[in-house]
């Protein structure tokens, strides 16, 4: 194995029957293909394969990233798999989402400056201007779109159009304090993350942190989650929990919560970029 060529990362999911994992090994055995990772699933219940693969195409005679993708396409075929070959180098396009706070947002640009994400940000996204300076200060262009009852038609096909316009890979809602409409939430299907608290019981409404505070909760939590029509139940990607006591006041509790829903946020987005991500109806698979 030579370290100088690129790394590529293959997903396939299909319907779980034999000779699901050897249609993938055998091809990267038959073309030199050296394995730097592998992980797959069977999911017995929904009788369904999984499989995630990192490897380099490194042979005596390798072939471009079109033959690879045509040749497996080919074998992946037989099996009617669901596949995708990226090369690992190449970061994705996320659009961000927020509205005033801005735990996530930053926590989000520290690790795309430092490199800790493997990511671009085309676009910042807010209805609300406060959080502009931050986006001037690493020259991203920051779009106002205030939303109104009556505007909320016509600024969520802005949204879409600097979506698109951009080629977003993701769009990641980093405390954007809107709910979007069942129509966009269908068109971002699959590619849109949200973050939010999760506490028990479950405080709905304002102020969950003083709820929470008069219920002596034990613990503090967030859940990040693809977008879906339900509000906040979407397909859960990745689920953060600290513990807290007696001595914690409400403003103590807000400021664990957010360092929760950072870490989570962040943790569920390179998961996601990583292709390490599967989603299949209302449930998930990730691999680590």
């Amino acid at each position: 194995m030579t370290t100088d060529t690129p790394t590529y990362i293959l997903t396939a999911n299909c319907k779980g029957v034999l000779g699901s994992l050897d249609v993938v090994t055998r091809f990267l055995y038959e073309r030199q293909c050296f394995v730097t990772e592998m992980h797959t699933y069977d999911d017995t219940d929904a009788e369904h394969f999984y499989i995630r693969v990192e490897f380099k195409n490194d042979g005596d005679s390798p072939l471009s990233f079109e033959e690879l993708q045509a040749q497996f396409g080919e074998a992946a075929a037989r099996f009617e798999m669901e596949w995708e070959i990226r090369n690992k180098a190449v970061p994705e396009k996320v659009v961000v989402m927020v509205s005033k706070y801005d735990h996530c947002l930053l926590d989000i640009l520290y690790r795309y400056r430092t490199g800790m994400l493997n990511i671009e940000i085309p676009a910042i996204i807010s209805n609300h201007p406060d959080l502009k300076e931050l986006a001037d200060q690493h020259n991203i262009p920051y779009y106002h779109l205030p939303i109104t009852k009556d505007t909320k038609p016509e600024q969520e096909a802005e949204i879409m159009k600097i979506v698109d316009g951009c080629g977003a890979d993701l769009v990641v809602l980093a405390r954007y304090m809107q709910v979007l409409s069942d129509d966009l939430c269908k068109k971002l299907e699959g590619r849109a993350i949200n973050i939010h608290h999760s506490l028990l019981p479950g405080f709905k409404g304002a102020k969950p942190y003083h709820q929470a505070y008069d219920k002596g909760v034990k613990l503090v939590g967030a859940t990040a989650h693809y977008v879906s029509s339900d509000l906040d139940e979407g397909p859960i990607i990745a689920q953060g929990i600290e513990p807290v006591d007696h001595t914690y006041k409400p403003e103590h509790l807000v400021s664990k919560g957010q360092d929760t829903e950072r870490l989570t946020l962040t943790r569920a987005i390179k998961l996601h970029t990583e292709q390490r991500v599967f989603l299949h109806g209302n449930k998930t698979v990730v691999f680590s």
